[in-house]
């Protein structure tokens, strides 16, 4: 009888993590390296949520709370969602748990058996495939190329939608390529949805509030509130925040849904902490002006690196709409030869040749489900950003 499981050999390790641990590891030996994986803002947490924790411990908020979420952080979500999106829940139809994560992962074992099937526009974040086949279920990727703005057009949705279709997972602003829908493309996927009753949808909002020159950003059961009683609406405090460190995610969404989410949570980690939700009633609640200021930095960042990565031989980096990530296509570095004589047969090969000769540590396309590209995340200073730039416009420069 083998020991692991059926469902632990069907998922393997985050490579975003991967990568953070291998740039850490060679730091610790050393090395110069600049690690460009992780998907974490520089920023630190507002003062005001800090003071809000300390608050807490003082005030002794350090007990077990209800397994989905204190009745006071649901009452500052609830508002969140009516105030920027349009949306009203109960609390009853709010869950709070610990990151974007685990928010994702509960829905999924909750709702998933096996031969059910999730469509997954690619790229896509790291996590959706796996937990869709931790469950059993089977991801349905669907290709949104760079000529499409790396974004699902409707007819490709219609055509992947089965009877055996229970979710379809959508990312916007998206993690890898900062690509974002607007209400109108949100709209056109919707019109399609509205004929498929039986499938469900999870929008993974999480980069809501990091966008650019002037995009508005929407989300689907706002553009079409006909969608609103099978839609999934997530999001967090970890990014837009710069809380990544404290682990709360959340959703709003259908009752039985909600319910069986907390069913899952209940038997795995119980309540988020109680000190960190008590911070992000304070985020959610409090002024929310420094987000454009951090924005208007990530900003200048991102059209630093698009710039300089354009100016790279064999690279090619579209400006995108959100988050803090770029997504250049390296098809021009493929078959070509680095000064060692090495052929790079693909994106893996072009990280590991970044890496191994200019200390920059980005993650391959492969690992977001569309090639050839890799993912840089412009979270960190300029100074560091020009760097890293420098060396792979050297790297892409010594390429034969």
């Amino acid at each position: 009888m083998p020991l692991l499981s059926a469902a632990i050999n069907r998922i393997q390790p985050s490579p975003t993590i991967a990568v953070t641990n291998k740039a850490a590891e060679l730091k610790a030996q050393g090395k110069d390296i600049i690690g460009l994986g992780a998907g974490e803002p520089d920023f630190d947490t507002p003062d005001f949520v800090k003071e809000a924790a300390i608050a807490a411990i003082r005030a002794g908020k350090t007990k077990y709370t209800a397994v989905d979420g204190t009745p006071e952080l649901k009452a500052a979500i609830q508002a969140k969602f009516k105030r920027d999106n349009n949306l009203d829940y109960a609390l009853d139809e709010i869950s709070v748990n610990v990151g974007g994560k685990q928010t994702i992962f509960n829905a999924m074992v909750a709702t998933l058996d096996p031969g059910d099937e999730v469509v997954i526009p690619a790229p896509y974040w790291v996590s959706y495939p796996d937990i869709v086949q931790f469950c059993g279920a089977k991801p349905v990727i669907i290709p949104c190329p760079l000529e499409n703005n790396f974004k699902l057009q409707p007819e490709q949705l219609d055509a992947a939608i089965t009877p055996a279709t229970k979710w379809v997972l959508l990312n916007s602003p998206s993690n890898p390529t900062g690509a974002a829908y607007t209400a109108a493309e949100l709209k056109a996927l919707a019109d399609v949805l509205l004929g498929h009753p039986h499938v469900y949808i999870l929008t993974d909002d999480m980069y809501e509030h990091i966008v650019y020159d002037n995009f508005k950003f929407a989300t689907i059961a706002e553009v079409e509130p006909r969608l609103y009683e099978r839609t999934l609406t997530v999001n967090g405090a970890s990014k837009a925040y710069a809380m990544t460190g404290w682990r709360i995610g959340f959703a709003g969404g259908p009752k039985p849904i909600i319910k069986a989410m907390a069913k899952i949570q209940s038997q795995s980690t119980s309540n988020p902490c109680s000190v960190a939700q008590a911070a992000v009633v304070a985020a959610l609640n409090g002024p929310q002006d420094f987000l454009q200021e951090r924005n208007t930095a990530f900003q200048a960042r991102r059209d630093l690196v698009v710039s300089m990565l354009n100016q790279a031989s064999g690279l090619s980096c579209p400006r995108p709409e959100g988050a803090f990530y770029v997504y250049p296509d390296c098809s021009g570095l493929i078959g070509r030869q680095t000064p060692d004589g090495k052929t790079l047969a693909n994106d893996e090969d072009v990280a590991a040749y970044l890496l191994e000769t200019q200390g920059v540590a980005v993650v391959h396309g492969a690992a977001f489900g569309l090639s050839p590209a890799f993912r840089i995340s412009y979270a960190t200073s300029t100074e560091v950003l020009e760097d890293a730039c420098r060396r792979i416009q050297k790297a892409c420069a010594a390429i034969r």
